[in-house]
């Protein structure tokens, strides 16, 4: 993504670009404002759990024990399977879900009986970037596959609405070009916005410029920009 602040409010111009590899969204200047280019962003505010949280059930005398926790990506999916499974377990299946990226797995279960009801539980909760396995040991009755589906989708769905949850705002990673005589009023501002790992880099700017990065959450970006343009054009 990309937000310009308006040149001629500054001289000169401050430019600011947030870079990132798997953006969905690139923001351009108008006149000043910024206008989306795309509907969705994966720079969204969205719900995840604070903490792991544990469901068992029985069922027809097989157990059922749901784990879910907060994931951040495919990596950490894979730690927290091979830490929580129980290969004394009959099956430990599973799902989990990063935003549009997801998989699930039956893991010796009738096809589509286990991990596409958990995966579904977790749609419905509308958590993001969690993962949940359901260990089962099997009782001695079959459960059918109209059974394993409530079974799987109903202890998953258990475990997320007893989780604690919290709602994340992603920072988006800025870099800003500033007049060295516009320094101490812009880093008031980022001060204000409460921006995260601010650095400078003398090498980069041209002269009398230096480049400043630094991390801001996403819906802060535009009232940042609009708060520069002002300071910017009281100095002029």
């Amino acid at each position: 993504m990309a937000l310009r602040i308006s040149p001629w409010l500054c001289s000169p111009a401050l430019l600011l670009t947030a870079s990132r590899a798997d953006a969905a969204a690139t923001l351009l200047a108008g006149a000043g404002n910024l206008r989306p280019m795309s509907s969705s962003s994966p720079l969204s505010p969205y719900t995840t759990l604070k903490e792991r949280a544990t469901c068992k059930r029985e069922i027809k005398k097989s157990k059922f024990i749901a784990i879910a926790a907060p994931i951040s990506d495919e990596r950490s999916a894979h730690s927290f399977l091979s830490e929580v499974q129980d290969p004394r377990a009959t099956h430990n299946c599973w799902a989990y879900k990063l935003g549009e990226q997801y998989r699930y797995n039956d893991d010796g279960e009738p096809s589509g009986t286990a991990g596409k009801p958990i995966y579904s539980a977790i749609v419905s909760s509308g958590i993001d970037k969690v993962m949940v396995v359901v260990i089962r040991y099997f009782g001695g009755i079959e459960l059918g596959t109209g059974g394993l589906v409530r079974a799987y989708a109903g202890v998953a769905s258990e475990c997320l609405k007893g989780a604690a949850t919290c709602v994340v705002k992603p920072k988006a990673p800025i870099g800003m070009e500033i007049p060295f005589d516009l320094l101490g009023v812009v880093y008031h501002q980022l001060k204000h916005f409460e921006v995260e790992d601010i650095k400078q880099d003398y090498d980069t700017g041209k002269d009398g410029i230096t480049m400043v990065t630094f991390k801001v959450e996403h819906d802060k970006i535009e009232s940042l920009e609009n708060a520069i343009n002002s300071i910017c054009s009281r100095k002029n």
